[in-house]
Parts: structure tokens; C-alpha cells; sequence
């Protein structure tokens, strides 16, 4: 293969496709949209938190259970009160959050030391007052546990008696590992961004070729087929690798400025994860040019081929799919395959973890032979008579 032919073609494939400003708006639009709406939606959950400290509560009946109000009006950041005429139907038009309601027979029963019945009316479809009506529901719970314990020591019976079992958490992860679970859309964008890169120029160059009539006269040139398919992919990977660079960097720009200990989680992302996430995200700057070329070659029009690489964004989903019910991190034979092997490697330096070297070798040589067969179909193709001539 003369090296020089073929990167004379990769200069023309990307000059062609970086002379229009769209092209180049469109990946800068691509690379920033993910990020800046992971950041809103986080700010969003953070502010949600944060509010949950400071909670008016609306009260409807609170002259039947004075000491459970005054008891709520006690604790830290709330303040009671008073509900709305129809309480139901302000949490359903959303005017209120949640009201706390308490029926006439609630000094009856709790004079009798029956269970006194509060009810709390709330929309679990709104997302908005969840936490305060998490809180809310954990004070509520508090308080009768509480009297509940304070019946029992004046009946001269401990409280421990009504607790048979006691169940203690012993967590076994760390902080980071926890944020891990949160953050895992981090390897999955930057490896978007290797598709979202290369697709105009896979399609442009094998379909778009093909669409504009100019095959013939460019295979008139005195170039072997693998030499000008590798100058076409080498374009596309050049791209594609930009991008998930400049997609990462925007990341880790947006991660730093998260408010993740309003959300309880303390994550480290540096410089040092950030070089380990590339070298094991960035193979498929390999991959993903050599299969949306290979696709893109059966198509007659530019159209037609971006139909056919659409399907692929579905690889990048498939891993996270996967690691929802089946952990795909630490396990040897996800390395030989594309696409996951590199979600996973990326996952556990997400989670704090060093993978081998061994394990970064492998994931790069799936990556390299994956691209070789896609590379070597496409140039089989490039020989047959129905997709020079197009018919």
C-alpha cells in the first residue's frame, strides 16, 4: 500500500467535507448538546434536593392534630401552612407540591391509642416535589414511630421489644463506583461522538460517489481499491477521532461544574482518568467510520445510505442496555467485542478502577480487526460492476 496515495485521498475526502460550515457547525452542535442537557438535567435533580431543606407544608385540619403540627414546625426548614379547599385537586393542577391531610378522628383515635390516619396527597408522576414529599413522608413516619415508642415505655415495655430484627447496611462500594452508576452516559457520548463524526463523510464518500455518478472517473485513476477505500476511511476516522475529543474535553468541562454534592455523590475525574477514558474510548474512531462506510456502499444516495448508518446508533445504546441487567465490567470476553468491550473498558475507569494493559490491548485489537474486515468487504465492493455503474 503506498501510504502517500492514500493520504492524499484522505486530504481531498476531508477538504471536501470541512469546506462546508455546516458540516462543521453540525458536529460542534452534535458535541455540545448531550453534555450541556446532562448538566441541566443534573442542576435540575441538585435544585430539587436543595429545595427539599426549606418546605412549606400545607396542612389541611390542623386543628385536630395540634401536636403533630407543632411537632412538624420544630424541624429544620419547615413551615406549616394552611392547605387548600380541595386538596386533591391542587396537587393534580400542580399548584401544590403535596398537602398533608388530617381527618377529624385523628385526637379520637390517638386518645385511644389506635393507629391515627394522616394522609399525604401527592403526585408521584411530578417530579418537581419529589424529594420534599420523600421528607415529608419520612417525618410523618418518624413521628408515630416516636409515640409509638413512647406508648410502649409507659406501659413499662421497652421499644427494642418491638424490633425482632435489625437490619445494618454494610456497603461494599465506594463513593466513586456509586457515581459510576449515575455518570455511566459519559463513555457513551464520547463514543456518539465517533459515529455522529464520520457519518457525513462514510456517506458522502461511498454513496454520495455513487449517487453523483462519479465512481467511473474516479476509479479511472491509477489506485488500488484498498488504497482509495483506506484514504476515504481515514478521512472519516480522522473526524470521528477529533470528535470524540473535543466531545470528552466538553464533558469533563460540564462534569466539573456539576453540583454533585447537593446529589450526595463525590466523583474525581482528572486529567489522569480522562487520558485512561480516551485510550479506551477511542478505538472506535476505528470502528465506527469502517462500519457506516460498509453500509453506506449498498446505498444509491446519500439519502438511502444515512438510513442505512442511523441503525448503528443503536450499537452505542446496546451496551448500556446490556450493563443494566447483565454487568459487562470486569469480564475478559466483552473485550473481543467492538463496541462493548470499549463501553466497558471506559466504564471502569468511570468507576475508579485501572484496567490492565493487557485489557487495553485487547480492546484496541478487536477494534483493528473489526475495522480490517469492514475495510477489506467495502474494497470487494468497490470492485463490482453494480456499484460503479449504480445500477
Amino acid at each position: 500500500m503506498n501510504l502517500r496515495r492514500t493520504w492524499t485521498v484522505a486530504r481531498k475526502e476531508l477538504k471536501d467535507a470541512f469546506r462546508d460550515r455546516r458540516q462543521l457547525i453540525s458536529i460542534l452542535v452534535a458535541s455540545l448538546a448531550s453534555p450541556l442537557l446532562i448538566a441541566f438535567l443534573f442542576n435540575r435533580i441538585a435544585e430539587d434536593r436543595r429545595g427539599a431543606e426549606e418546605i412549606k407544608v400545607p396542612v389541611v385540619g390542623r386543628e385536630y392534630a395540634p401536636v403533630l403540627v407543632d411537632w412538624l414546625e420544630q424541624q429544620a426548614g419547615i413551615q406549616v401552612v394552611s392547605g387548600p379547599a380541595d386538596p386533591e385537586q391542587a396537587v393534580r393542577d400542580r399548584k401544590e407540591d403535596m398537602v398533608v391531610l388530617i381527618p377529624k378522628d385523628f385526637a379520637e383515635r390517638f386518645r385511644e391509642s389506635r393507629p391515627a390516619k394522616v394522609k399525604l396527597v401527592s403526585d408521584a408522576t411530578s417530579n418537581r416535589g419529589r424529594f420534599k414529599v420523600q421528607r415529608v413522608r419520612g417525618l410523618l413516619q418518624q413521628y408515630g414511630s416516636e409515640i409509638g415508642g413512647l406508648r410502649l415505655i409507659a406501659r413499662g415495655v421497652s421499644p427494642v421489644v418491638a424490633n425482632a430484627v435489625s437490619v445494618e447496611n454494610v456497603e461494599v462500594s465506594s463513593s466513586q463506583q456509586r457515581a459510576a452508576m449515575i455518570l455511566n452516559m459519559i463513555p457513551m457520548l464520547v463514543m456518539m461522538g465517533a459515529f455522529i463524526a464520520a457519518m457525513s463523510i462514510a456517506t458522502d464518500a461511498t454513496a454520495g460517489e455513487r449517487e453523483r455518478g462519479s465512481f467511473e472517473s474516479l476509479l479511472v485513476n491509477p489506485v488500488p481499491r484498498l488504497e482509495l477505500v483506506t484514504g476515504k476511511w481515514l478521512a472519516a476516522a480522522l473526524s470521528s477521532g477529533g470528535c470524540m475529543l473535543l466531545t470528552l474535553l466538553i464533558v469533563s468541562t460540564v462534569v466539573f461544574r456539576l453540583p454533585l454534592q447537593d446529589l450526595g455523590v463525590r466523583f474525581r475525574f482528572g486529567a489522569p482518568e480522562a487520558l485512561l477514558l480516551m485510550a479506551a474510548a477511542l478505538p472506535m474512531a476505528l470502528v465506527a467510520p469502517a462500519l457506516q462506510m460498509y453500509l453506506s456502499t449498498f446505498a444509491r444516495s446519500f439519502k438511502e445510505a444515512q438510513g442505512y448508518v442511523s441503525y448503528l446508533m443503536l450499537l452505542v445504546m446496546m451496551p448500556v442496555v446490556l450493563h443494566t441487567f447483565y454487568p459487562i465490567t470486569g469480564r475478559t470476553w466483552t473485550l473481543a467485542l467492538p463496541v462493548i468491550g470499549q463501553f466497558a473498558l471506559a466504564l471502569e475507569v468511570i468507576s475508579g478502577k485501572t484496567p490492565s494493559s493487557a485489557a487495553f490491548v485487547a480492546g484496541l485489537a478487536s477494534a483493528v480487526i473489526t475495522t480490517a474486515l469492514c475495510l477489506h468487504l467495502t474494497r470487494r465492493l468497490f470492485e463490482r460492476e453494480t456499484i460503479i455503474f449504480n445500477r
